[in-house]
């Protein structure tokens, strides 16, 4: 009696695998898999319980398939979905038929070469840079922008508050001041030339 486990299984794996530039890239590899319990007998009759080491060898040779298009860049950017989703098509396309289903790849880790991991950094540093220059350079011209309108309305209430004071207005107002002044009880000498009067207490 063989007693065979049809549920999610996890083979972890860690590999260098090639990229478009022939470089090596390290990836922890988790690769999760179940037993088709409707093709159990074919399964058991022609792979047997050495399953996994199947499973690790069609991974590495679809793996090597897909990565060797793929620059080592984007292993390690948002096109690392789409890599699982093509290896994981690639070993379906081999395993299903032989009762071996794969639900998923996942590449957990990946470990770049030293000099590009350096390049990558500084270049999303790079990136951040700008980003943040271009937010000082903005605040600026914001800035530059309101104390351009705080002038504008300065100039243009001293305009209107010019074009106010006409010289009626002024003689009404220096009218309505001497009353005042006639109301108080200092004494006080007013000279005048008719026009500009001069007010000495």
């Amino acid at each position: 009696m063989l007693i065979t486990d049809v549920q999610i299984n996890d083979l972890e794996l860690t590999l260098s695998l090639p990229s478009k530039e022939g470089l090596s890239v390290t990836s922890q590899i988790s690769i999760l898999y179940r037993i088709d319990a409707n093709m159990l007998i074919d399964f058991l009759e022609n792979i047997g319980p050495d399953h996994e080491t199947i499973i690790s060898n069609v991974f590495r040779s679809a793996s090597a398939d897909i990565c060797a298009q793929c620059f080592a860049k984007d292993m390690h950017s948002g096109m690392r979905s789409e890599i699982e989703a093509a290896i994981l098509a690639r070993m379906n396309e081999l395993l299903q038929k032989q009762g071996i289903v794969i639900e998923a790849v996942l590449m957990k880790s990946i470990k770049l070469p030293n000099g590009l991991s350096n390049s990558i950094e500084q270049k999303l540093q790079a990136e951040q840079d700008v980003m943040r220059m271009e937010f000082i350079l903005e605040q600026e011209k914001l800035e530059a922008e309101r104390k351009v309108i705080e002038a504008n309305g300065t100039r243009d209430a001293k305009l209107i508050l010019s074009e106010g004071l006409t010289e009626e207005i002024i003689r009404i107002r220096s009218i309505e001041a001497f009353r005042e002044l006639a109301n108080s009880v200092n004494a006080k000498i007013i000279i005048t030339d008719g026009n500009s009067p001069m007010i000495v207490e």
